[in-house]
């Protein structure tokens, strides 16, 4: 798989008329002719095939390493691609379209089986968002078919945030990745089942709850994102992802109570990292301390949280330790990922 000349393409994604942009054509091209490009999206990089080829997206099973039961994400440009993919559009579903696309909100709909069945997993339905970049929508426009993308990493490995994140895991095996600079949100779209009454969060992300049940009313929460030995349903939610390549324990407890793991890691001659936010920085005594944002503002940990647990890799940590972080607002979305990081692994005091 590593033979492949990954092509590195620049594109400002503020310059007007997109759409002709001679990189975004080049890339377009490459999709079209089934092959997998890279490309960013306002939460991470998403690694692009076409949706309705069996053979493309075969290939984004093979670049990731990532297991092909695994539902993917399919990405339009305009609703006339959402019309030709599934049975129907429940109110519901019209009334999250209205508010929230493009955005960072997948919408999981009953399939017409157009999408490669590799796409859906063989479930009856599909997962389908429109992405608030403008790279992002002017690459689908341009391929002309819908695009299937998962996170743009090794499976298991930390999303991508940039490009060069995308090129450390996964040149050689691509054709190439749209370099339209760092994604926005941080952590990957929110996930909603449709389908089902009431509506089920299978996913949380750059969409909160409140934000969701402020237009659709009460909505449920999938059973595997409460217990643990539930199977989740949700694209990217089946194996451990996220994760850096030491043990992440995530602690809940005081700043002291922290401290002390840390002393007691140090005794047994371990290198440890402590991942935490800007305003306690200065309270751990670590070997490499990272922030991700700061407490007050859980918006810049989503922003910062994967390109922290990256640079922990260049460190050479033997553990790493985080903080918790309340579960509300975009925080659930924090909690699950560094959860689905840290393997389930959290340390109460």
């Amino acid at each position: 798989m590593n033979n492949l000349e990954t092509h590195h393409w620049i594109v400002d994604k503020n310059s007007s008329e997109l759409t002709s942009n001679p990189q975004i054509k080049n890339a377009a091209m490459w999709i079209s002719r089934g092959e997998v490009v890279a490309f960013p999206t306002e939460t991470v990089y998403g690694l692009g095939a076409n949706a309705l080829s069996d053979q493309a997206i075969s290939k984004i099973y093979e670049a990731k390493g990532r297991p092909s039961d695994n539902p993917l994400i399919v990405h339009i440009s305009n609703i006339n691609q959402l019309n030709k993919l599934v049975k129907n559009i429940p109110a519901v579903s019209q009334k999250l379209m209205d508010s929230f696309w493009p955005g960072p909100l997948t919408i999981i709909f009953e399939s017409n089986s157009v999408v490669s069945p590799k796409v859906t997993a063989g479930l009856q339905t599909v997962a389908i968002r429109m992405p608030d970049h403008p790279v992002a929508l002017a690459l689908i426009e341009v391929a002309d078919v819908p695009v299937a993308a998962p996170s743009a990493n090794l499976s298991g490995k930390p999303s991508p945030t940039n490009a060069d994140h995308v090129l450390h895991d996964l040149n050689g095996r691509i054709a190439g990745v749209v370099d339209g600079g760092a994604t926005g949100v941080g952590v990957e779209s929110t996930v909603i089942d449709c389908t089902c009454t009431p509506p089920i969060i299978l996913r949380p992300g750059g969409v909160t709850r409140e934000e969701i049940e402020a237009v659709i009313g009460s909505v449920a929460v999938d059973k595997a994102l409460l217990e643990k030995d539930e199977a989740p349903k949700s694209p990217g939610m089946k194996y451990t992802h996220y994760a850096p390549k030491a043990p992440l324990y995530i602690v809940e407890g005081p700043r002291d109570f922290i401290q002390k793991l840390i002393d007691e890691e140090h005794q047994n001659g371990k290198k440890v990292g402590m991942l935490t936010t800007e305003e306690n920085k200065q309270n751990y005594n670590a070997d490499i301390v990272i922030t991700c944002g700061y407490r007050e503002d859980l918006k810049t940990v989503a922003h910062h949280l994967y390109d922290s647990l990256r640079a922990f890799d260049e460190e050479k940590i033997d553990i790493i330790f985080s903080e918790s972080f309340p579960q509300t607002g975009v925080g659930e979305a924090v909690m699950n990922r560094l959860s689905k990081a840290a393997g389930g692994n959290i340390i109460k005091e």
